[in-house]
């Protein structure tokens, strides 16, 4: 149990890194001119992640979980996959990438690097980490629960971007 949640810190640490970076970028959009949409959700998709990491620390103590080899390894392969492809999207987006959701006027929508193969890859990333970190030690009441939560958050959420990017024309910027 020590060394997953030593993973589940890690993940936690990672997270708070990625709210620096949206913090940065943030005043760096919002300094030009960028304006947020989707202000409403974004309580819940703070309080859900946050849920996701005490969950597997929790479902893991209290359920007894156990940690079984195969599907523990390859979840951790999957979590670290996840965090490649998160990184992925915000060296490709720069200063573009938030975790709010703030439309700068006159920037292009970017259509390099992950973002050639999906729309939104960086919530491939979310779904995947998701199911991936309690999995890695068993946890799969925190799986469910919070894939079934993130995909309906996930259909609020993408329906709210699509319509805030609506307005930016396909420019192609290849990173």
């Amino acid at each position: 149990m020590i060394w997953y949640t030593a993973l589940v810190l890690a993940v936690a640490a990672e997270r708070l890194a990625e709210l620096t970076v949206a913090l940065r970028n943030t005043r760096w959009s919002l300094a030009r001119g960028g304006t947020e949409a989707g202000r409403a959700h974004y309580p819940a998709m703070v309080a859900l992640h946050t849920a996701l990491l005490a969950g597997c620390l929790a479902e893991v103590r209290l359920a007894d979980r156990p940690f079984l080899p195969l599907l523990g390894w390859t979840m951790v392969v999957v979590v670290v996959a996840a965090q490649t492809l998160r990184w992925w999207c915000i060296r490709t987006l720069g200063y573009q990438w938030n975790t709010r959701v703030i439309v700068v006027p006159g920037l292009p929508l970017v259509t390099g690097g992950p973002y050639r193969w999906l729309r939104h890859p960086n919530y491939v990333a979310v779904a995947a980490e998701g199911l991936a970190l309690p999995l890695v030690h068993g946890a799969w009441v925190t799986a469910v629960v919070f894939t079934v939560l993130n995909a309906v958050l996930m259909a609020v959420r993408i329906r709210c971007e699509d319509g805030a990017l609506g307005s930016v024309a396909a420019v192609d910027v290849r990173t």
